[in-house]
């Protein structure tokens, strides 16, 4: 296994396991599959509405099978209406105490914007809170005060442009740690990357393979289909891997973390085995031709009338 590694040397493995959209019964018996076969890295948060469930899995593995909670990384992410400076940190108390630790590793901006306390999911514009009226500035100052108190060893931010990672760090002196995003063959993200790596920021890779189970409503008609492209099937076939094992190496190989899901207990297996493919330098070059700038997870779901947010100025581009 690869880790990327901190200031401090504490050492994030760089291929975890995703849990969105893994859903109640299938998630924890996953998780302690994955801690078996030996998977130390898992990527939760607070709105997918299992960490109480990933950490039962967790104790259950420390109390049974020797596991040691310094062994494991465990990252969560602060919801979009609790961005509020004073909501942050019980936002964390309530995730540490469904995961049944003390600490996170690493907790995440999960995105960047804000709706109102009361709502969960936005239904119309007028649930959402304008970034004039709660910045990303309050929200990241809550998420140093949680590191200072010892609630999380690390910060970071999911879903952020380098204007809004930018103005964050201009405006308190300091830089996420990590960045989470959509990032796989079709949309490699080069700019935020080459901008992440001249300032020591990690980046994680969501959505590695396509998220072709995400929901439907999120699925675009005539969308490309990362399983059916020629040269990862044709590399594939050429090195021995399955495809989703050449793209999950490729983002290793890159320097990234990422964390694709499964709650199939052969997947698991080959997913953790491609964080020690090496790919060579002619398959990765063709690999890196067939960025497409292709988002499948859009954010268009944010852009609600009667609000001012927008794709443009959720992305920045």
């Amino acid at each position: 296994m690869k880790y990327l590694k901190f200031n401090n040397n504490d050492k994030m493995p760089a291929l975890g396991l995703g849990t969105w959209k893994s859903t109640k019964g299938e998630v924890y018996i996953a998780v302690r599959k994955a801690i078996e076969i030996g998977y130390r890295h898992f990527d939760c948060a607070f709105i997918y509405g299992n960490e109480h469930e990933i950490g039962q899995a967790i104790a259950d593995a420390i109390k049974q099978d020797g596991i040691k909670r310094e062994d494991l990384w465990i990252t969560s992410k602060l919801w979009n209406n609790r961005h509020k400076k004073e909501n942050v940190q019980a936002a964390i108390e309530l995730t540490l105490h469904d995961l049944q630790v003390e600490y996170l590793d690493l907790y995440l901006i999960h995105w960047p914007v804000a709706h109102k306390y009361d709502v969960s999911y936005p239904q119309n514009g007028t649930d959402l809170v304008s970034l004039n009226e709660i910045p990303l500035t309050e929200t990241w100052q809550g998420m140093i005060d949680l590191k200072t108190r010892g609630l999380t060893k690390h910060i970071g931010v999911s879903n952020f442009s380098i204007k809004k990672i930018t103005q964050i760090s201009e405006d308190t002196g300091v830089l996420p740690e990590v960045l989470q995003l959509e990032a796989h063959p079709f949309l490699q993200q080069k700019q935020i990357l080459d901008f992440a790596n001249e300032r020591g920021i990690f980046l994680t890779a969501f959505c590695p393979l396509g998220s072709a189970d995400r929901p439907a409503s999120r699925i675009s008609e005539g969308e490309p289909k990362l399983f059916e492209n020629q040269t990862i099937i044709n590399i594939a076939t050429e090195t021995g891997f399955f495809p989703a094992q050449i793209m999950l190496a490729w983002a290793v190989n890159r320097g990234t973390s990422v964390i694709p899901k499964s709650v199939n207990s052969q997947r698991l297996k080959q997913n953790l085995l491609a964080a020690d493919i090496e790919l060579s330098c002619d398959n990765i070059e063709k690999l890196d031709a067939l960025d497409q700038h292709y988002r499948y997870i859009k954010g268009d779901f944010w852009c609600l009338d009667g609000s001012d947010y927008t794709l443009a100025n959720l992305w920045d581009e």
